[in-house]
């Protein structure tokens, strides 16, 4: 009897766990949207060519065409690139018009169920590489106008290549787990004690312009941690943290500043570059100004980490002078002696709180593998900075490295021959042609 109690408590819980999960996935913010008319069959004749445009910077400003077009495809918003995350590669879904391969018939019901609440055409669970979690937060209205310009992009006939993870990540019912964890299906609230601009700001970083997807570290199981926005790993690039923190964040900064890097790709000390700069070219640049404004006003106010700056190693350490010695060989001729770069074309190293976040992810990847700036209209040409990787050892890279994040102002701790050589492998780069 008090096994079949037990059991039958169990049964009990887990069905007010499964309801509370079917509840939390299905249910959905808005009613009034069109459950039977499809993408495709929505007569663009009738529609307002204000809302057309809204709907087109809604889509810049969720940056949807980074993850919807694969470089070299067969068109935009087409599909096919893949995402690559710790569980496995995710191809993204061809979202044009078109009927057999994309979204065309779907219904506006099934837009919005897709991209704010991560469920498929069929109901199927969709991994959260879609930041469904930060696109619950769009307005009914902007997601109406973002429906109605998805109906005025060319349909493209692509099929995608299915997505495939490996077993258990590809068993889609266990994301019904994962959104009772960590998907809070509610719309976006503004703040009553904060001003206009600040609310503006939070619903673009929140929500749009999902920052907390990459900037955000991550658990085990790839759900957002409490250190909101205060720098997270990507695989070879590292998000720096965009708060307040003065050492590793952002809150040195001007919002002038904030404002120019968002808008051109660089300022004072940074260039973006690896997925920020992507960030930049596709979404940020064609901002308004109000808005950028808006993003810089929320990002300051963000509580940061308790990442202090550490004293910088001596200049007269070993691995201190090698790195001096390989960085004026190497890299003082665009970054200048004084670590001040130039400006638009080559980062500035001093005083750059990139350059000392705890994780030096993103300094290797660049000195090994090299890297482009944002393209923008104030800068068509963008910065380049070539691989070093057939020239330096892995000793060099880290001693360079070391040099960079304690010199002119920066103090950081070293970094180890063993990281550079992990990095190298892991980029799939051959070893230094000198010693082959």
């Amino acid at each position: 009897m008090k096994k079949l109690k037990i059991v039958g408590g169990v049964v009990v819980v887990a069905v007010v766990v499964a309801g509370v999960m079917l509840y939390q996935n299905g249910n959905t913010q808005t009613d009034n949207v069109a459950d039977n008319v499809t993408l495709a069959k929505t007569p663009l004749q009738n529609v307002d060519a204000q809302a057309l445009a809204r709907g087109k910077y809604i889509a810049i400003a969720g940056d949807c065409v980074a993850c919807h077009t694969l470089p070299g495809g067969k068109g935009a918003f087409s599909g096919g690139y893949k995402i690559d995350t710790p569980f496995g590669g995710i191809y993204a879904s061809n979202i044009t018009p078109d009927e057999q391969d994309g979204i065309g018939n779907w219904t506006e019901r099934e837009f919005f169920n897709a991209v704010r609440h991560g469920k498929g055409k069929s109901g199927e669970n969709l991994y959260p590489a879609m930041p469904y979690n930060a696109y619950v937060k769009v307005s009914d209205r902007d997601m109406h106008d973002l429906w109605l310009y998805m109906r005025s992009v060319e349909p493209v006939a692509n099929k995608v290549t299915a997505t495939d993870l490996p077993f258990p990540y590809n068993i889609r019912m266990a994301m019904m787990g994962w959104n009772l964890l960590f998907f809070k299906n509610d719309a976006f609230t503004a703040d009553s004690t904060q001003t206009a601009q600040y609310n503006r700001g939070a619903y673009l970083v929140e929500g749009l312009e999902h920052c907390a997807a990459c900037h955000t570290p991550k658990n085990i199981i790839g759900g957002d941690t409490s250190a909101y926005l205060q720098g997270s790993n990507l695989g070879v690039w590292h998000a720096p943290e965009i708060t307040s923190n003065s050492y590793t964040g952002i809150g040195s900064w001007s919002n002038e500043q904030i404002v120019q890097y968002l808008k051109t790709g660089s300022n004072h000390v940074a260039v973006a570059s690896g997925p920020m700069a992507e960030a930049v070219t596709n979404s940020t640049q064609h901002l308004t100004d109000d808005d950028l404004q808006a993003i810089a006003t929320y990002l300051k106010a963000q509580k940061g980490s308790n990442n202090k700056a550490p004293a910088a190693l001596t200049a007269d350490s070993s691995l201190m002078k090698q790195g001096a010695n390989v960085y004026a060989a190497n890299c003082s001729a665009c970054h200048n002696s004084n670590g001040k770069g130039i400006p638009g074309l080559a980062a500035s190293l001093a005083n750059n709180p990139g350059i000392v976040a705890p994780d030096a992810t993103s300094l290797f990847t660049t000195v090994l593998e090299g890297g482009r700036g944002a393209v923008t209209v104030s800068n068509p040409t963008s910065g380049a900075m070539p691989s070093f990787a057939w020239k330096l050892s892995d000793q060099q890279v880290a001693a360079a490295v070391t040099y960079i994040r304690n010199s002119w102002g920066n103090s950081a701790p070293a970094v180890s021959e063993q990281q550079a050589a992990k990095m190298r492998e892991k980029l799939h780069l051959p070893a230094q042609m000198a010693s082959q």
